[in-house]
């Protein structure tokens, strides 16, 4: 198969990249889009990253290897093909909009996660392609500027996190809305190349950040509580709103993560800690019924300082021995420098060996759908204008003569395209 039909990287299995012959123009950046390419790309779409001449802002982000290079861009952006294009130009937006409506019925889609350039607005490449497919990403759905960090704080959710009696708001590490975005960009892009695939229709298909996380408040009971119950969600730690589980510390410094949802789980828990007699006098005492998680919740502060008890005295090894034969959902609280040293970071499948230019050899993940029991590997991320002459030429036919004089007027990068990253 030619290089332009055939994502880069190693063959996988058939059942693993069931989007071979898909070609999806990304034009984007940060977190959101580069996802939703990347999910694409890591189930065989060939993915075409267009970036500014240099390379995109956040090629840059932190962390960063010794050399330089991103691990966080890295990470966003493997398996995808480079091109390098002077976007500020309406030569080269040009040549980005031929790029998106060429290709036949692999081609006709673009991911974005901006306006501004009429040439890729979604009018302007209708006119050209009827069915062609535009997925465009917004802060806000009235296409205002918002970041996750943002929308945590416009959603709710930061005032629900921290230490009890703290009033002060707590932004999650974890950008939440933004891969949740991207995964939904990356469904609603494949809902609508299968409507195309039916009808011959194309569409755009918009994604608000802030409504991704408007939903999901919805959808977990968030907004509903609010509104048909009157009252703010308490703020409760570690505690797990609804049931019970908290964390606990061993008497050696270890800390764990329990959580009892069900009544086989708080069975499991009382069994493993001896806690079985002192929690059904205590249950006589409050006339409270543990078998139901609400009272486990209600009297969460009574029972975890019984436990607390219990883990408190014993060493982390010896909690996790007394635990490891239950139901009981648990894990001990890790680093991710103790999880990369950990033989399950080694040995799950979803992690394979990459050696990834800039950052050296280490151990990245591939996309984590096991497909009919085949998995996707990673692929390294391209260098910046890596495939640019490798893609004009194959998807536009653009011969070296038209390369050379576009590089002479400064509307594609000059790098070469076996230029490594570095």
């Amino acid at each position: 198969m030619e290089a332009s039909q055939e994502p880069p990287g190693p063959p996988a299995g058939r059942r693993s990249r069931p989007l071979r012959g898909m070609r999806v123009v990304e034009v984007s950046g940060y977190v959101a889009t580069p996802l939703s390419g990347m999910t694409l790309a890591q189930l065989g779409a060939d993915v075409i990253r267009v970036e500014p001449i240099g390379g995109a802002p956040d090629r840059t982000r932190l962390p960063r290897a010794a050399s330089g290079t991103s691990l966080y861009w890295s990470g966003l952006n493997k398996g995808k093909r480079a091109v390098e294009v002077d976007l500020s130009r309406e030569a080269g937006r040009r040549l980005v909009a031929d790029l998106v409506v060429s290709g036949g019925a692999r081609g006709g889609i673009v991911i974005v996660n901006f306006e501004g350039f009429p040439e890729l607005g979604y009018e302007r490449l209708r006119a050209r392609r009827p069915d062609v497919i535009r997925v465009l990403l917004t802060g806000r759905r009235d296409g205002g500027a918002a970041v996750d960090y943002t929308v945590q704080a416009a959603t709710g959710f930061p005032l629900l996190a921290g230490p009890e009696g703290d009033p002060r708001p707590v932004n999650s590490v974890v950008p939440a809305w933004d891969v949740a975005a991207g995964l939904y960009l990356a469904t609603g892009l494949l809902a609508a190349e299968r409507h195309r695939l039916l009808t011959g229709e194309g569409q755009q298909v918009r994604v608000a950040l802030e409504d991704v996380a408007l939903a999901t408040a919805g959808n977990l009971g968030y907004l509903a509580e609010a509104q048909v119950n009157g009252t703010p969600r308490e703020r409760c730690g570690n505690h797990v709103h609804g049931t019970f589980g908290r964390d606990f510390a061993t008497s050696d410094g270890g800390r764990l993560m329990v959580v009892a949802l069900t009544a086989r789980h708080w069975r499991d828990l009382l069994a493993a800690t001896g806690l079985t007699e002192a929690v059904a006098a205590l249950a006589r005492a409050l006339g409270a019924d543990f078998g139901d998680e609400a009272q486990r919740h209600r009297h969460r502060g009574l029972l975890a300082e019984l436990l607390a008890g219990w883990f408190g005295a014993r060493t982390l090894a010896e909690a996790e021995a007394a635990l490891r034969p239950t139901r009981v959902l648990w894990s001990a609280y890790r680093s991710f420098t103790d999880l990369a040293a950990r033989d399950a970071l080694r040995d799950n499948p979803l992690m394979a060996e990459l050696v990834q230019p800039g950052v050296g050899r280490h151990r990245a993940p591939g996309s984590p759908l096991v497909m009919d029991g085949e998995q996707a590997p990673p692929v390294p991320a391209p260098a910046v204008g890596r495939h640019t002459g490798e893609v004009l030429r194959a998807e536009l036919g653009l011969s070296e003569e038209d390369l050379a004089k576009l590089r002479d007027d400064g509307v594609i990068g000059t790098h070469d395209d076996e230029r490594e990253v570095g």
